[in-house]
């Protein structure tokens, strides 16, 4: 693949940025939108048909914990992911690392819908799908991170928080999709699901890696890395080791701060998919337009959000979602205990998106604004995907434990952990880096 080199944002006509932005915003927004895609469709089906299809159902709370395992899985191969390909991205730039994640994170999402089930190749199945869940995570765990470092660094000058934005703009994207395509296939039930139909949204999703592959690929290298690459003594230095050296403050930052939001977003979106699901009933049908008419409302949400980060600062509106996820953890679990219908649209329409967005739409500006560009992409990377797998992966796999583990199915615990979560959103975002790394407020 050919590098293509612009010429400098100082140089370009108004219609040359224009053209570039529109470029940049359509190669992050499509590659968030592919690995959220395949996100919500694999939590739908996990708590939903994979314990059925790749695992023995002789004892089906034992198959869905292990189905979730997998789930969790894919999360364990996410920071191995962030850490091979930030660095790369800090060492080679940052296009080549889109384009080879998203293909990485694509082809695994159509071979997912290809696995035979455990009743034609017995425990191979779980074997295949594991296997095929650590490849995607690895790709997974690089994405959203370059994409938001790709955005952050084409910014226009006050444009940071909003064009940071992007990726959690595909994200949303993805989630409609998605559920949308679940809502669809459920509309009789879900029978059609069990009987084969829930491969149909993995296969197709190759087209979505065509089209995105070409996107990506039409992008050219940020500003920020073409201006490093001329100063030789940064462009041969490690990235990691000048990382570990001058930057721990940020790491530390992004890590905490990625623990908080990702622990709130994931049992916002999986564990109540999940819950709803095996202890209140509620069919697939309502749970997937719940999470359309989220999606929905989060497609308008983070554009709104971005905004306000270019107005106030991208930090003080990802505090304020913690604040608001805090006040509303309680209320959060009590509308889900209804089992009703509107009270479930309502509970996942405020938490999926209202608040999720409200932390999720300025962290490509904040996480990026953490680092310098010489170990930005590594930094990124590193801090913000670790700290997904422990949250993304454990904290819904370890509400719906403490729930199965309670004789009466409390959700007490929890709302502790939503607690502690936006307690860790709130206290490091306080203890921001971005003032030594960045002009921009926002």
């Amino acid at each position: 693949m050919t590098a293509v080199t612009p010429p400098s944002p100082a140089a370009e006509t108004p219609q040359q940025t224009k053209k570039r932005l529109r470029k940049v915003a359509a190669a992050t927004i499509f590659g968030s939108m592919l690995e959220w895609y395949d996100f919500y469709l694999y939590a739908t089906m996990a708590a939903i048909v994979f314990s059925k299809i790749f695992f023995d159902n002789s004892d089906p709370k034992t198959a869905t914990l292990m189905a979730f395992s997998t789930f969790a899985i894919g999360f364990i191969a996410r920071p191995f992911g962030g850490i091979l390909f930030g660095y790369l991205g800090d060492k080679f730039g940052r296009k080549q690392v889109l384009v080879v994640t998203f293909c990485m994170m694509g082809v695994c999402t159509t071979l997912i819908g290809l696995i035979p089930s455990y009743a034609s190749i017995g425990i191979w199945a779980p074997i295949v799908l594991v296997a095929v869940r650590i490849i995607q995570g690895l790709g997974a765990g690089a994405e959203l991170s370059g994409a938001a470092v790709t955005s952050y660094e084409h910014a226009s000058e006050g444009k940071r928080g909003s064009q940071g934005a992007w990726p959690a703009l595909g994200l949303n994207l993805g989630l409609l999709l998605s559920s949308l395509t679940v809502y669809l296939l459920t509309i009789n039930g879900n029978e059609f699901l069990l009987q084969g139909g829930w491969r149909i949204p993995f296969i197709c999703s190759i087209a979505l890696v065509g089209v995105g592959l070409w996107v990506r690929n039409s992008i050219p290298e940020t500003p920020e890395f073409n201006q490093l690459s001329q100063e030789p003594a940064k462009a041969k230095a490690s990235p990691l080791k000048a990382l570990f050296k001058n930057d721990l403050k940020g790491l530390a930052v992004v890590f905490f701060v990625a623990v908080g939001y990702n622990a709130l977003s994931y049992i916002f979106k999986t564990f109540s998919l999940a819950y709803l699901t095996q202890f209140k009933g509620v069919d697939v049908h309502v749970t997937s337009l719940s999470v359309t008419i989220a999606s929905l409302v989060a497609i308008v949400a983070v554009p709104f959000f971005g905004w306000l980060c270019d107005r106030w600062s991208s930090k003080t509106v990802l505090m304020l979602g913690g604040v608001f996820s805090l006040l509303f953890a309680y209320p959060f679990l009590a509308l889900l205990n209804t089992g009703e219908s509107l009270m479930i649209y309502i509970a996942i329409g405020v938490g999926t998106g209202i608040l999720a967005p409200m932390m999720f739409a300025p962290q490509g500006s904040f996480l990026s604004r953490q680092f310098p560009t010489q170990t930005r992409s590594s930094g990124f990377g590193t801090g913000r995907e670790i700290g997904t797998a422990i949250a993304g992966g454990l904290a819904p796999l370890g509400a719906l434990s403490l729930v199965s583990a309670s004789a009466t199915h409390s959700t007490d615990g929890v709302v502790i952990i939503l607690g502690i979560a936006s307690l860790l959103v709130v206290v490091f975002a306080l203890l921001d880096q971005g003032r030594k790394h960045s002009t921009f407020k926002n």
